[in-house]
């Protein structure tokens, strides 16, 4: 899937892949009523609590994390891509807004 859109962030690429979907800002647990399968997970740093919609997620950014964070591990367990250490990835990126994700570069595009 190549990138027609515009770059708007950049972060550590820690799950290779590219994927496409419309941003869901989680806080947390309490997301996971809204979090509707596709959708690209964007929170500050995934936790235990937050695998069900990460197992629905097309991709996953994240403000903060390495290449050995819990949002790194686990996305290279479900095989989608992840960004990390976008330092900005909750504040940039606007809830519905879609974007391209791109795991191997750690670039997000607007779509």
């Amino acid at each position: 899937m190549e990138h027609e859109g515009k770059l708007i962030l950049t972060g550590t690429a820690a799950s290779g892949g590219v994927a496409r979907g419309k941003v869901k800002i989680v806080q947390g647990i309490q997301d996971t009523p809204s979090f509707e399968e596709g959708s690209v997970l964007v929170t500050r740093i995934t936790d235990p609590t937050m695998v069900m919609m990460m197992n629905q997620a097309s991709a996953i950014i994240c403000d903060i994390g390495g290449i050995t964070s819990h949002p790194s591990i686990i996305s290279r367990e479900l095989g989608i891509p992840c960004v990390v250490n976008t330092r900005e990835a909750t504040t940039k990126l606007n809830e519905g807004q879609h974007v391209i994700v791109n795991g191997t570069t750690g670039e997000i595009f607007l779509a």
